[in-house]
């Protein structure tokens, strides 16, 4: 399974709001430089966000974008899903396909394709966006004591 760039460009700019939980709002252009998103490219993926309720917009001067949850509640698997669809790695172990499959009873490779899948799953369900600033937190700090002149 690939990731979309579309898909990249949604977790960096959701990566960027759930840094600023509860703050005041981050408008585009300030997501789009620090992710290095283009401008145009975050706005549409910021509306469809919008639309399904991952992100708030406000309107105005002081307006921007916000996470409509807590990071600790949205997992990366959540967003993929949203973004890029199932991750079924053949069409088979997604559930229109199961029924076109002309080996479906006698496939030695289904057992194989579901464990990729739930493994997958297991991966981007199991990461949150408060364990990815952690993670960049993390990063920064020991990037700072490495610091030598």
């Amino acid at each position: 399974m690939i990731i979309s760039q579309k898909c990249q460009y949604a977790v960096r700019a959701l990566l960027e709001l759930s840094k600023h939980p509860g703050n005041s709002p981050l408008k585009s252009g300030d997501i789009a430089t620090r992710q290095v998103i283009p401008v145009r490219f975050l706005e549409v993926i910021l509306n469809e966000l919008k639309t399904s309720g991952l992100v708030q917009a406000r309107r105005g001067v002081q307006g921007g974008f916000l996470l409509a949850c807590r990071p600790e509640d949205l997992t990366v698997g959540r967003v993929i899903r949203l973004v890029d669809g199932p991750f079924d790695p053949v069409q088979c172990t997604g559930k229109s396909g199961k029924s076109r499959c002309p080996l479906q009873e006698k496939c030695s490779l289904i057992e194989l394709w579901a464990k990729a899948k739930a493994a997958v799953e297991t991966v981007y369900d199991g990461t949150t966006f408060q364990d990815l600033v952690d993670r960049e937190q993390a990063m920064d700090r020991s990037s700072v004591a490495n610091y030598h002149i």
